[in-house]
């Protein structure tokens, strides 16, 4: 009797549950990955010159003002006037200080305050200052500059609107800042727009100034921001509804929620759970951190998901779907509360949020509702895996293109995956400790973090060392592939025995230590469970009982959702090796035309090799047959492929490994 223990969570039931607020199908983190993905940067540049993440000074606040007024009509919508007050602190001594700033985008004309005159090239503002500062000095330097008309995926003014997005390096675009996520500073924005428009940023609205057919927005954020969550989100005859939230903590402080809609959107369904989701978050994570927040429907320039900036999330036109509202609401929290120190830490943001997707399902659901969720991201995740790890430190000051850094297999679903196994690794009361001493930490919060930073809580909250867990799951690629065997053996006396032979027979990663359930049935109905510590490979377990056991199960609750394989009935004293598969590189990689694929296998068994886009479709199917033993060669036409990232997927008797195909033109 064979046991299969991957558990296929893709129930149509629950999928028009789950999705029946979402377009398409899709679900909020998936809306998420595929903004994020597809952002390109206009033009083409090199980011290692500036990405990193220590740096000689840190900037404190960011004061904007711009003026707006001619991007709502007209022939040069995208062309503004604007200044930037930046006052930073002296890290080391200098006499001049960096900036990125886009060339492409803006033009700066001049610099006044500490800074005394400038050069601007290679998208690097240098500001030369009045006098050498010593370590520890503030000063202040101001920045006179005009946006171009041009569209530069940063700031956006079409057909009444104009907002900016900005991650993961967008706000350089539209000002003149320090555009890492570590480098995190209050943010004032003033902006004189026409009278009919209404515009949304960070933090609380000060005050709104009219004069003629004119109105000054005035927002002043008290919280530190993250530049990339920095934003403005403004259009003509905007709708606008304002729910309050009430705080656990102090019933009569009112927390606005604004709701900034199209003409046709029906935002109620995001109204009338913002604030049960608010209760949910704050119970569990700790409560709501910022005086403000909101959600603002964009135009078809925004035309995927979420984007969750601080305090004023942007969201596609008419996407009011509960799974979209808790995915970019719980970075409230994950990202914005806490920012990923670099963007090798990205799963501190979207692996957090994508499980906390999840998560809010429980609080109407129960936990099989959050677990069906959990099953879909792993599935996902085992469908489409590319082959890398969670994080890749030269992240930190490389940073990868946005189809890798947002990829929705590995960045959002193995992600949540991975703390979903952290919390049955922990058990709940250790891992929602961890989640609660993780977000009040006062040197975290409205600050940022590396994920050594979540480890370390997680091992002072435990008591334990669970850097074994992270260095598997985050720091290294794939999964766990499962070959075990057990048996049943009468002994004298009417005793049992029951022999467990544990294996995994991944090429693709090294072993992965779990502790593990085991469910053993017997003969009269009964039942137990056992958990044992898989620590090592080829391990055997053996256990005597005075009943007839019939059937074992590995992970009945399939806690450990990264697997695959299989656990049969079968001799486990002298177990050999599996058979040798191996999936190489294909050469050229790019390819233009074709491309040739070779994989070898150890004995004779079914294979196929499927071709997938980055939506996990197959896009072509060039083996699907029984293979002998041996080298096998694959030629395949690219012709029909269209210039893009691949991942092609050889499945060699159960035995499955992935690599990654790009296509030029």
């Amino acid at each position: 009797m064979q046991r299969f223990f991957l558990l296929l969570f893709f129930f149509s039931g629950f999928i028009s549950i789950v999705f029946s607020q979402e377009k398409s199908g899709y679900k909020g983190s998936q809306y998420c990955s595929q903004k994020k993905s597809q952002s390109r940067v206009v033009p083409d540049r090199c980011t290692a010159v500036d990405n990193v993440p220590t740096h000689s000074y840190d900037v404190l606040k960011y004061n904007l003002d711009l003026n707006l007024y001619s991007c709502y009509s007209g022939t040069c919508p995208n062309s503004f006037t604007g200044s930037v007050i930046i006052t930073f602190r002296v890290n080391t001594n200098l006499n001049s200080i960096q900036l990125n700033a886009e060339g492409y985008s803006m033009v700066i004309d001049s610099v006044r305050m500490a800074g005394i005159s400038f050069s601007h090239s290679n998208d690097i503002l240098t500001i030369q200052l009045n006098r050498t500062y010593s370590q520890g000095e503030i000063a202040e330097v101001k920045i006179i500059y005009r946006h171009k008309d041009v569209q530069d995926n940063g700031f956006y003014a079409k057909d009444g609107f104009a907002f900016t997005d900005a991650e993961p390096e967008g706000a350089r675009k539209w000002f003149p800042c320090w555009d890492q996520p570590s480098d995190k500073a209050k943010f004032e924005l003033t902006a004189k727009v026409p009278l009919s428009v209404k515009l949304g940023s960070n933090g609380l609205l000060a005050d709104s100034v009219i004069s003629g057919d004119t109105i000054r927005y005035h927002w002043v954020s008290l919280q530190d921001v993250a530049t990339y969550l920095m934003v403005i989100s403004s259009r003509v005859n905007y709708n606008l509804d304002i729910v309050y939230w009430h705080k656990p903590s102090n019933p009569a402080d009112s927390i606005p929620i604004r709701f900034y809609f199209n003409d046709g959107e029906d935002p109620g369904t995001a109204e009338a759970i913002i604030r049960d989701m608010t209760d949910w978050f704050s119970e569990k994570f700790c409560e709501h951190p910022f005086d403000k927040n909101g959600f603002a429907t964009l135009n078809d320039e925004f035309s995927w998901g979420g984007m969750e900036n601080q305090t004023l999330t942007s969201l596609c036109p008419d996407c009011w779907g509960e799974s979209l509202i808790a995915h970019e609401f719980a970075h409230q929290w994950y990202g914005d509360m806490i920012t990923c120190g670099t963007w090798a830490d990205i799963w501190l943001n979207e692996g957090f949020a994508t499980w906390a997707e999840a998560f809010w399902y429980e609080s109407s659901g129960g936990y099989a509702a959050y677990k069906q969720d959990i099953g879909y991201n792993a599935q996902s995740y085992l469908n489409g895996n590319p082959g890398w790890p969670i994080s890749i430190p030269s992240w930190a000051t490389h940073t990868p293109t946005s189809d890798t850094l947002f990829n929705w297999e590995i960045t959002y679903c193995k992600g949540a995956c991975v703390l979903h196994q952290l919390r049955y690794v922990l058990g709940d009361s250790l891992f929602f400790s961890t989640l609660q001493t993780y977000c009040a930490d006062t040197n975290l919060k409205f600050k940022s973090a590396v994920i050594p930073d979540f480890m370390a809580i997680v091992n002072e909250v435990t008591g334990n060392n669970y850097d074994w867990f992270f260095n598997e799951w985050i720091y290294q690629p794939n999964h766990p592939y499962y070959q075990n065997t057990f048996d049943f053996e009468n002994l004298v006396g009417g005793e049992w025995k029951v022999n467990l032979f544990l294996t995994q027979v991944q090429t693709n990663a090294p072993f992965f230590s779990m502790p593990v359930q085991i469910q053993i049935k017997f003969a009269d109905n009964s039942d137990t469970t056992l958990l044992i510590m898989n620590d090592t490979n080829y391990q055997r377990f053996n256990w005597t009982f005075s009943r007839q056991p019939v059937d074992l199960i590995f992970d009945p609750g399939d806690n450990i959702v990264l697997k695959q394989g299989s656990t049969i009935v079968g001799f486990t004293g002298n177990q050999s090796v599996s058979p040798k598969v191996n999936l190489s590189q294909n050469i050229p990689n790019p390819a233009v035309r074709s491309t040739r694929i070779v994989f070898e296998i150890g004995g004779s068994m079914p294979v196929t090799l499927e071709v997938k886009n980055l939506m996990g479709e197959v896009v072509m199917t060039p083996v699907k047959s029984y293979k002998d033993a041996g080298k096998h060669f694959v030629d395949l036409d690219c012709s029909t492929l269209s210039q893009g990232v691949y991942t092609y997927r050889l499945n060699a008797g159960g035995h499955i490994q992935t690599r990654k195909l790009v296509v030029t033109k």
